[in-house]
């Protein structure tokens, strides 16, 4: 944080004790705001916590903005597996990592919801953020798409126990029905590459900081969330095109 920005945010937390001094210089105003903060440090806190709460709602807005702007990217992706009813009527963008164990308790949930409604679809975004296995996890999971065996070999991923890492993750497509041999020339294809890479852009975008995060209809949900709470949103998606 600047000073220059610092000061200002501490300027509208003694705001009433300047607004009526309506002839004073720049420098008196500072003058008065830098004294006010020595005889009152309290407000060194307020006005941090002032700056923190301007910079979330920016934060916020810009993710809302690029989310209305780029829905059909999200959504719509090619490059991106779908699960679920491919035609559904509402659709939950799921960003994930086979490493992350909240993302593992997610999973049921998410289970639980598309076997309850049969009209929501998911575009996976595979976002690996915990380390190299997941990276290689994510390659071959997507690289299980040439083999049409994506969905399963996901399942088995998310479900496996342990860390993900290479000889685990080639252990489960094994026992999947994978063709290893082909699977490892597929990891390397450069639609993989840029599918992670995409994911990379648009969590960034929106604001997500880890794993699992969701963006259902024009909603955003960054973190673990439970069947119930699915369902509230995927509905409230499904109200707001009606």
């Amino acid at each position: 944080m600047t000073i220059a920005r610092f000061l200002g945010a501490a300027a509208l937390c003694v705001a009433p004790l300047v607004g009526a001094a309506q002839t004073l210089s720049e420098d008196e105003i500072k003058t008065l705001v830098l004294d006010t903060i020595r005889e009152n440090p309290e407000i060194v806190m307020e006005a941090l916590q002032l700056l923190e709460l301007q910079q979330q709602e920016a934060q916020a807005a810009a993710a809302q903005a690029f989310l209305t702007e780029q829905q059909e990217l999200l959504q719509a992706d090619p490059n991106a597996p779908v699960i679920g009813n491919p035609d559904g009527d509402v659709t939950i963008v799921q960003f994930f990592d086979y490493n992350c164990r909240f993302c593992q308790a997610a999973k049921p949930e998410l289970d639980a919801l598309l076997a309850a409604d049969p009209n929501v679809r998911v575009v996976m975004r595979e976002w690996p953020v915990l380390g190299e296995g997941s990276v290689f996890a994510a390659r071959a999971a997507l690289a299980a798409r040439e083999q049409g065996l994506y969905e399963p070999f996901h399942d088995a991923l998310m479900t496996a126990e342990g860390s993900m890492q290479e000889q685990s993750v080639m252990r489960v497509a094994a026992n999947v029905g994978l063709d290893i041999d082909q699977l490892r020339r597929d990891m390397d294809a450069p639609e993989i590459a840029e599918h992670l890479q995409m994911s990379s852009d648009l969590s960034r975008a929106l604001g997500f900081t880890g794993t699992p995060s969701f963006v259902i209809g024009d909603l955003l949900a960054p973190g673990m969330i439970r069947t119930d709470q699915m369902a509230t949103l995927v509905e409230a998606a499904r109200t707001s095109v009606e």
